[in-house]
């Protein structure tokens, strides 16, 4: 990648990480219900999650190059989908109590949520296939990027999860109301992740 896109490329990667998706909602939401100690287990989920949604973007940009793209659109329809199913969840299971709640904030939770999260394989296929692929078709230029990756949109993850444990106090007792509006969010990604395909 030339010199003079690398300042486009961290805008790209800045905006990617920092703006309302399914890991930063979720990494609020378990803050201001659980507290930072068990969000901050499910960010290190997250982060492993982010490192393998990269090196899969490596691989898949590496073999298949420009003919990916025309599978982005199906992606974002099933990525829409599953946004809408946590949405649902979160509506149903809203206002439980933590102490009774199966789904507390995991390593587990975390890798999963970021491993299916949709907004996270396409940013990384496109930051790869476009800032670099253009520029550098060797292996370790992809790979060093894809290195690179989970190192910007985790970081934003923690942003959302600090916020939120700093709020958990003020929304304590508004949980429902909190999680009717993540769950109204998360509704608003899936629309944009399939409007106006």
């Amino acid at each position: 990648m030339p010199v003079s896109l690398i300042p486009s490329f961290l805008l790209y990667c800045f905006v990617g990480g920092i703006t309302p998706g399914p890991a930063n909602l979720c990494s609020l939401s378990a803050a201001l219900r659980y507290g930072r100690g068990p969000a901050l287990r499910q960010w290190r989920g997250l982060f492993c999650g982010f490192f393998l949604d990269a090196m899969g973007a490596v691989a898949v940009t590496w073999l298949l190059g420009a003919a990916l793209d025309s599978y982005v659109g199906a992606l974002s329809w099933a990525g829409a989908a599953y946004l809408l199913w946590m949405a649902w969840h979160m509506v149903r299971s809203g206002g439980a109590d933590p102490d009774r709640d199966p789904a507390v904030p995991s390593f587990r939770v975390g890798l999963l949520v970021q491993i299916t999260n949709v907004k996270v394989i396409v940013f990384c296929i496109t930051a790869l296939s476009s800032y670099v692929l253009p520029y550098a078709r060797s292996p370790l230029a992809l790979l060093a990027a894809g290195a690179f990756l989970p190192f910007t949109g985790p970081v934003c993850n923690l942003v959302w999860l600090f916020a939120g444990a700093s709020l958990q106090k003020v929304f304590t007792g508004h949980r429902r109301a909190v999680d009717m509006v993540m769950a109204a969010s998360l509704a608003l990604c899936a629309v944009s992740l399939v409007w106006p395909h």
